[in-house]
């Protein structure tokens, strides 16, 4: 089933809270939830019963990861890889691996787990660094999908949502290590991030 696309989306109205600091509502808890279970049947039907090694990017995925995972009804093991990469405002910068991967995933089925495809680069850096580990294959799975920010040539296997460019957070993504615990996701106003951007180094996707 194709991604559902958010690319014209009409924007929905924001929590009195969060207001002051989220532009608009893009995705609903409601619709993370429906298209999350979409996904993990459409897993199923292509693992087949298979074992499956989910390797999750850290901290990003968690939430995501966390509703992925609960409803897969296959023999599953569960690592993390660290990825992170800093810069100025909302900019990417070096990438650098913070955790290695704890299991042998040689031989065997892999599905990378991440919560935002955005230029693409970090998701290319870590399918090199899986495959001289020599799965049997690998498929890859991101809650949003930003392909008019993509910088490498990647695809992932299953897509929760396509968004168009607008700086998200909420549902696992944050600015600042603010904003993971929202229910949903949202636009963050350019005033929050223009406004930081001086001032504190922000975890990049």
């Amino acid at each position: 089933m194709p991604a559902r696309d958010l690319a014209q989306a009409k924007p929905l109205p924001v929590p009195k809270q969060w207001q002051k600091e989220i532009e608009s509502l893009l995705i609903t808890e409601d619709q993370i939830a429906a298209r999350v279970a979409e996904m993990t049947a459409e897993i199923q039907r292509d693992f087949k019963g298979r074992e499956l090694v989910v390797v999750s990017l850290l901290t990003g995925t968690v939430l995501f990861l966390a509703d992925l995972i609960r409803h897969l009804e296959l023999p599953l093991r569960l690592d993390f890889m660290g990825v992170s990469s800093y810069g100025g405002g909302t900019e990417s910068g070096d990438l650098v691996f913070t955790k290695e991967l704890r299991l042998d995933v040689a031989g065997r089925d892999v599905l990378l787990v991440d919560d935002i495809l955005d230029t693409g680069k970090t998701m290319d850096r870590v399918l090199a660094k899986l495959f001289v580990l020599r799965p049997r294959r690998i498929k890859t799975c991101v809650l949003l999908d930003k392909p008019s920010r993509r910088v490498e040539k990647v695809q992932a296997d299953y897509v929760g949502f396509t968004i168009p460019d607008k700086f998200v957070v909420g549902y696992g993504l944050d600015f600042a290590e603010r904003y993971r615990n929202l229910p949903f996701v949202g636009v963050l106003h350019p005033k929050v991030y223009r406004q930081h951007a001086r001032t504190l180094p922000r975890k990049k996707r």
